[in-house]
This record gives structure tokens, C-alpha cells and sequence, in this order.
């Protein structure tokens, strides 16, 4: 990496940060949200499915501004968080949470067609021997969607990674605090001049997405081989 530039590799090493954490936030989560719209029968699941893959179909720049109205300083959960010294609007933090919300859907998808790709009646199976239906979901159905979890986070990392628009209206472009790498390519095209150390960034960004997107399709097959072997 002795190619890049301080700035440059600044940024690189934030735009890690930002998806890891974005991605590790988003987990938990993603797994419980995705249960329920493939196993739930509930009031409400068409409107729960809605605001999960809202993201996909909004404008960034859209999620961007609701965010900062939520998260701004004086906003009512920017205000609250303020109280315990966590300020999201403008930071590093933030453009994780930006991340992390434009990847979610992305995540949830994956691990849903995970979790109906699973035959129901093997945990009805499970549930007739007088397992809870939480300890059917962690012995049962969790070590199946394996393949489908890390299949999520990866492409939800990757996901993190390219975010551009609801991060620049969230958190700005600030160079050594927010500006992550699609940030850093925008910033480069804007000067005269910067198209080389754009194209260096772009190789950076195909790089890490073409790796993340083979090491999940890498690790999916090794784990459903795994499983299929243990269920033979």
C-alpha cells in the first residue's frame, strides 16, 4: 500500500472500520428480523417488510436527511444519545449507522431465503420432542442458515463499503473523520488532477468487493458441505 498516500489510505482504513462495524451491528438483528418475516404470521408483517427494504427503494441522499433529522444534535434521538456522550451526526460512528441501514435489507434478504429454504417440519420435529421453540431456532435452524448468515454479512460488508449517498448527507465529507472511500473518489474527481488518485481508489474499492463477494461464496459452500456431509 505504499502507493497510496497518506489521505488515501486514511481512507481506506476507515471505510474497513465503518462496514465492520455497520456489518457487525447489523447481525443480530438482521437474523431476528429476517426469522420473523420467514416464520411469522402477525398483524403488521407486510408493513414490517416494507420498512426493512425501504432503504433499497428510497434515494440514499433520502435516508441520508432522515437520519440526520433523527440523529442531528437537537434531534429527538441525536438529543438522547447527546445525554450519554454519543454524538452520531458528522462522525465516523455515523456514517457505520448510515452504512449499516442502506446494507440491512441486503442482509436480511439473504438470510431470509436462508431460513425458507429450511424444511419446517424439522423443527416441528424438534418441537414434538419438547424443545422451546427459541432452543429449536439455535439447534436446529441456526447451524442450517450457516451458509445463508455469512452470505448476508459479506454482501453487506461489500454493501458498506460503496455506500455514498446517505453517508455524504449524514455525516458530510470530512477528510480524516467521515470521508470514506467513495467519498474520497467524489473529493478527487472534484479537483483538477485527482483522476489518478481516483483510479487508485476505484481498484482499492473493485479489490475489497470482488474479494468480499468470493471469500462469502468461499465460506457458503465450504459450510453447506459441512452440513450436508454431517446430515449424510
Amino acid at each position: 500500500m505504499s502507493w497510496l498516500s497518506p489521505p488515501e489510505w486514511q481512507a481506506v482504513v476507515l471505510s474497513l472500520k465503518v462496514a465492520g462495524l455497520a456489518t457487525a451491528c447489523a447481525l443480530p438483528p438482521g437474523i431476528g428480523v429476517a426469522y420473523l418475516l420467514a416464520r411469522g404470521r402477525f398483524v403488521g408483517h407486510g408493513v414490517l417488510n416494507g420498512i426493512v427494504h425501504l432503504p433499497l427503494i428510497l434515494p440514499p441522499v433520502v435516508t441520508g436527511y432522515l437520519l440526520l433529522l433523527g440523529f442531528a444534535p437537537n434531534g429527538p434521538l441525536g438529543a438522547a444519545l447527546a445525554q450519554i456522550g454519543i454524538a452520531l451526526a458528522f462522525n465516523w460512528k455515523g456514517a457505520a449507522l448510515a452504512a449499516g441501514v442502506m446494507a440491512f435489507p441486503l442482509m436480511v434478504r439473504a438470510i431470509r431465503l436462508a431460513i425458507e429454504a429450511v424444511d419446517p417440519r424439522l423443527e416441528a420435529a424438534a418441537s414434538t420432542l419438547g424443545a422451546s421453540r427459541a432452543w429449536v431456532f439455535v439447534s436446529v435452524t441456526l447451524p442450517l442458515i450457516v451458509p445463508g448468515i455469512i452470505a448476508g454479512a459479506i454482501t453487506a460488508f461489500a454493501k458498506a463499503m460503496g455506500e455514498f449517498g446517505a453517508t455524504i448527507t449524514f455525516v458530510s465529507n470530512i477528510p480524516g473523520q467521515t470521508q470514506t472511500l467513495p467519498l474520497a473518489i467524489y473529493s478527487q474527481l472534484q479537483v483538477p488532477g485527482g483522476e489518478g488518485s481516483a483510479a487508485k481508489l476505484v481498484v482499492i474499492s473493485i479489490t475489497l468487493a470482488l474479494g468480499a463477494l468470493l471469500v462469502s461464496e468461499a465460506l457458503a459452500k465450504r459450510v453447506a458441505a459441512r452440513i450436508a456431509g454431517r446430515d449424510a
